[in-house]
């Protein structure tokens, strides 16, 4: 994966982040906890915390594979999720404002973008995540593990609707990327939002043909199953209590973060661009509920 690929899908995936933040107060910089799949050998579970540079004392959770086919199973397939947990991370929570930062190894299908997009979507935010494996997996087993971990340090119990729905999203936005390409993915994503917060859709009928009607002028030809998907998915996340002002927040911090990026002359534009267009969308969609 090139550098600039690297960069622009955790920008551009967050953009999908629909739901407020819930990690705690009293979580303090540098708490730190690792998860590890249920399934690895005793010496691969001792190699990967070696790996990690992880302390003696460090908490450790497990994420078994009941798990992941729980949060999952009604997006991804059973043979991509397997029969076994195997990919772990570790999270190491950061300064307030600094945002997250995703390292893989091993992780062949959860794109950096992807757990980011999840995470947020889930309520996580600002902490440093390295998630591996002892060889190439899917990388579901990271996912699941990450929330989990969260829920335990901020002793806060993320609501199981939120779960399923950051979970979804994440998957649909990374399947469509598959065959349409990451940017237009999200773009299509976001036009969607953006339409439904001028114009707010009353029925699944109206949604649907706003939905074709985007992917149209896109250029983008939805599969039946990709647009009910679709549909379903954001039937769903216009009837969730949405904290725009946290989420404005969260778009000023992707602005501080840019840095050098940013002022590439080959990537400035592009993000700019989307910035502007979302800082819109949720204006718009913040009027709605005043």
């Amino acid at each position: 994966m090139s550098f600039m690929k690297k960069k622009l899908i955790p920008l551009l995936l967050v953009f999908t982040i629909l739901i407020p933040s819930l990690v705690a107060a009293d979580a303090a910089p540098g708490d730190m906890i690792v998860t590890l799949g249920a399934n690895l050998t005793d010496e691969q579970k001792q190699s990967i915390l070696n790996e990690m540079g992880a302390p003696e004392d460090v908490e450790i959770i497990y994420v078994t594979n009941e798990e992941e086919h729980h949060y999952l199973g009604n997006y991804v397939s059973r043979a991509q999720i397997g029969t076994r947990a195997i990919s772990s991370s570790m999270i190491t929570l950061t300064t307030s404002g600094s945002g997250l930062n995703v390292e893989t190894n091993n992780i062949d299908w959860v794109s950096e973008g992807m757990y980011a997009n999840a995470l947020v979507t889930a309520g996580v935010k600002d902490a440093d995540i390295y998630v591996t494996a002892p060889f190439g997996v899917s990388g579901t087993a990271g996912l699941t593990g990450i929330i989990k971990a969260y829920e335990i340090t901020a002793d806060i119990e993320i609501p199981e609707e939120q779960k399923q729905i950051a979970n979804e999203e994440m998957v649909r936005t990374g399947k469509l990327a598959e065959r349409i390409g990451m940017e237009e993915a999200t773009e299509l994503m976001n036009r969607i939002k953006e339409e439904i917060a001028q114009n707010p859709v009353d029925s699944e009928e109206d949604l649907r043909a706003l939905i074709q009607r985007i992917a149209q002028e896109l250029g983008v030809t939805l599969t039946e199953e990709e647009l009910n998907g679709l549909v379903s998915l954001f039937m769903r996340l216009k009837d969730l209590n949405i904290d725009w002002n946290q989420v404005q927040n969260q778009i000023g911090k992707i602005r501080d973060n840019l840095g050098d990026f940013l002022n590439r002359e080959d990537t400035q534009s592009f993000i700019a661009s989307l910035l502007d267009v979302l800082s819109r969308f949720i204006e718009a969609i913040k009027g709605l509920f005043r």
